[in-house]
């Protein structure tokens, strides 16, 4: 099992000084902006997710 993945920054005002919070797995607390918030993985879709270009990498296909 890995470790759980921490955000980048906070979703509210941008800083970096996160840290986990007690509530929970999954929340962190932001101390520039003093909010608290989680993040939960709901999983895959079932049809994926595709790109434009996904395929089409030649173009005319030669």
């Amino acid at each position: 099992m890995s470790e759980r993945a921490a955000p980048f920054y906070c979703p509210y005002c941008g800083d970096e000084d996160l840290f986990p919070n007690e509530t929970g797995h999954g929340a962190w607390e932001c101390r520039a902006c003093n909010r608290a918030f989680q993040l939960k993985y709901l999983g895959l879709l079932a049809r994926g997710v595709r790109s434009e270009s996904a395929g089409s990498a030649g173009g005319d296909g030669i």
